[in-house]
Order: structure tokens, then C-alpha cells, then sequence
């Protein structure tokens, strides 16, 4: 299927586009041009997904149960919540260099372009991180977001919507990181002189994606505790982005680990260290962290229980039945083990609620929402213990719901749990690591609805086809009310705007708007949002033809 993009002069000022155009983009362009689109081609595809059952007894007895549950669950309907048949607004995230390290913004006509594109699909807005190592790499409290605000007019102007995400977290040596941007230099300096402010593996393996949660209250950043560091660094977007609060921009993510998501970095692929599916390590060995668990101890007269972490816990790459701990009957169903587990969620918890306390105070009032993202660990969910979720901080395992209390923590500060993996089938899993991301979700969404917290979504790893969207939309479905109430898809780049990709993705978002019911665009529907890619050479420039991200 043949496809070209042509855009029309009023949108590009052709002048500007051949002054900067760079001599790759001269000899390799891709043309855009988006019709109105025909809804004749309509078809309705999957049938109302059963409901989740409660989650409190986490075995395999529980799926039996979701169809006796399904009619209790239609009496019991979140205000707020979505109901089936709602539209479920779409945004697409930008690219991880959107901002430069210089601070200014990235390839801005190719971006331009690309945003046309997206608000001719019917998307609704996109998704930016806010990097802290770009904003406040000059010094504290040194903050430059004039890239950010050239993003936000550019958005503005094309009117859609923005996600905006405080990362602070490095990029880099996660999944599908595709650029650097390491911790603020004047953090870096610090964590040079005292390396036990960032997490620590058993080993003694330093992590320097994200300021250990140990030291939350100390005063390690130049006379700033991270809590506070992190509050200034938010109270200062607030102040320069205050007129585009609650207009434009209508989500503020608050990072609260690595990847941005409420976890500790129990699995890094940084080096090789891990490689799926691991169980991942316990990250509790800095000395912070390790101070708390002691004084844990002491307070419930268990002197011996806080000395150190699990010895018999295994190492990143292991399987839960290869450790004493994770095992079948392991030492994670012990007293100790019990004692240890709860500690470790309870740090996570306690950690994610002072920043979003800081958050709910600052952005109060704006018209943003907040929200927060938790992380979609699926492998080993089909084993007791649960081991990848419990490294991570998850206290969830086949007799304790993990994902209630998160749940709470972030409703009672009005924030949306964003979850990943989405678009993941159990059956496109490999056999031997217990993979159910689908049983994942489930237990999460009934999370939301037993805590009353709004839930979004995201895609875990980059998908087009029409498989993943089509599991996207069955689980944004609910009679109960614990549907989706936004999805954020990963991410934008140039497989996007191939012609069979962004067809599946106009038909995705079209079925979005529509309730979740599927809408397939017909293969022949040249006049409905068909993109036509192809190479354009110098002589053609003539055509006002402008390059895609």
C-alpha cells in the first residue's frame, strides 16, 4: 500500500523550511496529507470483556471467579470512573530528546509536522518529560525550561493537549531509552562524595538512575533533601508555566523512581546486569536504607531481623525456585519474610506519598491533574511469591493484593494511576517465566475501583499492530466504572507514520472515541487519514514538503 503525506502552504513557511533544512533532509523527505475521513468502513470486533473478581486471595481459584462477580460488580459504579461507551481521549508521547541537552527545543519543523499529523488522527494531546537533569543542570535552583515553553506554544497553536512528566530519573540503560541524560552534574558531584545516596544492590552495585528513597530526609543535596529539591524543581514549572496550567497543559506526571515509575530499580539492563525474565535484587544496601531497616527491627524487638537484607534471595538473572527465598515455600512467607516485605513496600509507599504531598500542594488549584505511574511487572506473576514484583517493591503475591494500597496512597491525594503494559497478551509470553500481564491488569483495575482511583494506561513496549490495539481497547472497557479514563501510547518516531502503522493507529484512537467499540479503516479507504510515505529529491522541493520526526 502506497503512501504520501503532502501538507498545504498555510502550515509551513517555505522559506524557513529551505533555509534550515539540513542537506539529509533535502535528499530524504516524507510528505504528509490527511483528508477527512470516511466512516463507512465500521466494524464492531471483541465483545465486552468479563470484570474483574476481587484480588485479596491472589490464586489461580480467582479467574474461575470473574464471571460470578461480573453482575455484583454493575451495582457498585465509580463516580470516578468510566463507563463503557465513553470516549477514552489517545495522546502520543514525544520522542526522549524532544529538548536538547543545550535546553533548546529538538528538530522544531519536523515536530511541528508531526503534531499536525497527530491532531488530524483525532489525537488528543501528547506527553513530554520535563528532564531533570536538562532543567536544573546549570546548578540548584538554576532552571531553564525555555525549550519546554517553546514546546508548549507549538502545541498550544496546534490545539491539543500536553502531558507533562517530572522526570527525575536519568535516561538511559532501561527499555527503549534511545538517548542520555544523566542526573543534574552538580547531584552527579555529590553522589561522587557520598555514593550511598543512591540505591545499592547487595553486591554493593551503585544505581545512579535515581536518589535512593533512604535518604528522602536528609539534607544530601546541598543543604536540600531530595523531597524538597524535587518540590523546588516543580514550584518553578508551576510559576513559568502558570497561564497554560489547566488549559494546555492538563496532566503533570510526578516521577517517583526510575523510568518514572513508583518502584525501586530491581532490574537494570544497564551493562547486562539484568535480563528478562530475572527476579531482579533488593535495592536496600545503602547505608540510609539500611539504617531504617534496623531501627525496624529494633521497634518490634527483632534485633537480629535488621541487620541485613535476605541472604538467600538469589541474584538478578535467577528463577524464584533457584532462591530459598522466592520459592515455593520460601522464605518470603516467614514471619521475617513478611516483616522484610512489608518494611520494603512500606519505604516505596511512604516515598511516593511525600512527593505527591508536595505535588498536590503546589499544583492545587491549576486545573492539571496529577498522576502517577506504576510499573507493569508481569513475569513470575504466575508463581506465589511473585518475586519480580516483590524485588521492585510490590508487595503482591498469590495471599496479599499489592496494588490496593498504592491504589489508596494515590487516590487519597487525587492522583491517576497510570499502568503500563496494556497492550500485553499472556499468550505472546514466553511459557517458562509465569508471564500473565493480562491477570496484571485485571488485579490492578479492580485495584482502582475497590480504592476509587481513576486509572490510565500505557503501552509497555512500541506496538502497531492491530492485535495490541485491540487488547488496548478491551481493556479500556468496564460496566463497573474502572475503565480507562486517558491512554498514553509509546511513542512517536517515523515507524509511526508508516502507512499500515498509522492506519491501525487512526483506527485505534477513531474506536477510542467511539466507546471502545473496534472501527477497522477498509484497505481501499483511500479517502480516510491513508499516509503516503515516499522519497522526495531536490527538484521536488517546490512541493512544500516537509520531514517527519
Amino acid at each position: 500500500m502506497a503512501l504520501t503525506l503532502r501538507f498545504s502552504t498555510p502550515f509551513i513557511n517555505h522559506k524557513d523550511t529551505l533555509k534550515n533544512l539540513k542537506p539529509l533532509e533535502i535528499s530524504i523527505c516524507s510528505s504528509v496529507s490527511f483528508p477527512q475521513v470516511s466512516r463507512r468502513s465500521l466494524c464492531l470486533r471483541n465483545s465486552l470483556l468479563h470484570e474483574d473478581a476481587k484480588l485479596s486471595r491472589l490464586d489461580k481459584s480467582m479467574f474461575s471467579d470473574w464471571r460470578k462477580e461480573e453482575k455484583r460488580e454493575n451495582h457498585h459504579v465509580l463516580s470516578g470512573g468510566r463507563k463503557s461507551g465513553s470516549k477514552v481521549p489517545v495522546f502520543v508521547m514525544l520522542p526522549l530528546d524532544t529538548v536538547t541537552l543545550g535546553g533548546n527545543l529538538n528538530r522544531p519543523r519536523s515536530l511541528n509536522v508531526s503534531l499536525m499529523a497527530l491532531k488530524s488522527a483525532g489525537i488528543e494531546g501528547v506527553m513530554v518529560d520535563a528532564w531533570w537533569g536538562l532543567v536544573e543542570k546549570d546548578g540548584p535552583m538554576l532552571y531553564n525550561w525555555e525549550g519546554y515553553m517553546e514546546l508548549v506554544k507549538m502545541v498550544q497553536r496546534h490545539g491539543l493537549k500536553l502531558q507533562v512528566v517530572m522526570s527525575f530519573h536519568q535516561c538511559g540503560g532501561n527499555v527503549g531509552d534511545t538517548c542520555s541524560i544523566p542526573l543534574p552534574p552538580w547531584v552527579l558531584e555529590e553522589i561522587s562524595g557520598n555514593p550511598d545516596i543512591v540505591y545499592t544492590d547487595r553486591s554493593g552495585r551503585r544505581n545512579p538512575e535515581y536518589i535512593s528513597l533512604g535518604c528522602d530526609s536528609m539534607p544530601v543535596l546541598r543543604g536540600r533533601t531530595p523531597i524538597q529539591v524535587y518540590g523546588d524543581f516543580m514550584r518553578s514549572f508551576r510559576e513559568h508555566f502558570r497561564e497554560y496550567l489547566g488549559s494546555v497543559i492538563m496532566e503533570v506526571q510526578v516521577g517517583m523512581g526510575p523510568c518514572g515509575e513508583l518502584r525501586y530499580p530491581s532490574y537494570p539492563e544497564s551493562n547486562g546486569t539484568w535480563q528478562f525474565p530475572g527476579i531482579g535484587e533488593f535495592q536496600c544496601y545503602d547505608k540510609y536504607m539500611r539504617a531504617s531497616l534496623k531501627a525496624s527491627a529494633i521497634l518490634i524487638g527483632k534485633t537480629d531481623w535488621g541487620r541485613n537484607g535476605p541472604h538467600n534471595s538469589g541474584q538478578y538473572n535467577q528463577f524464584p525456585e533457584d532462591t530459598g527465598f522466592f520459592k515455593r515455600e520460601g522464605t518470603w512467607n516467614t514471619d521475617y519474610g513478611r516483616f522484610f516485605l512489608q518494611w520494603y513496600n512500606g519505604k516505596l509507599l511512604e516515598h511516593g506519598d511525600q512527593i505527591l504531598a508536595s505535588a498536590e500542594g503546589i499544583f492545587q488549584g491549576t486545573g492539571a491533574k496529577l498522576s502517577g505511574k506504576v510499573a507493569g511487572i508481569h513475569w513470575h506473576y504466575g508463581t506465589r511469591s511473585h518475586a519480580a514484583e516483590l524485588t521492585a517493591g510490590y508487595y503482591n503475591t498469590r495471599h496479599r493484593d499489592g496494588y490496593v494500597p498504592i491504589a489508596r496512597m494515590l487516590g487519597r491525594r487525587g492522583v491517576i494511576l497510570n499502568f503500563t503494559c496494556m497492550e500485553m497478551r499472556d499468550g505472546e509470553q514466553p511459557q517458562h517465566a509465569n508471564c500473565s500481564p493480562e491477570g496484571l491488569v485485571r488485579q490492578v483495575k479492580m485495584a482502582t475501583r475497590i480504592a476509587g482511583t481513576e486509572l490510565a494506561g500505557e503501552n509497555a513496549l512500541e506496538r502497531y499492530d492491530e492485535r495490541a490495539f485491540a487488547q488496548v481497547l478491551a481493556t479500556s472497557r468496564s460496566d463497573s466504572g474502572n475503565g480507562l479514563t486517558a491512554f498514553t501510547y509509546l511513542r512517536m518516531n517515523k515507524n509511526l507514520f508508516d502507512g499500515e502503522n498509522w492506519r491501525n493507529l487512526v483506527s485505534f484512537v477513531r474506536s477510542m472515541s467511539d466507546g471502545g467499540r473496534m472501527i477497522i479503516l477498509s484497505e481501499y479507504d483511500s479517502s480516510a487519514s491513508d499516509l503516503f510515505v515516499g522519497l522526495v529529491s531536490k527538484r521536488d522541493l517546490n512541493m512544500k514538503e516537509v520531514v517527519l520526526l
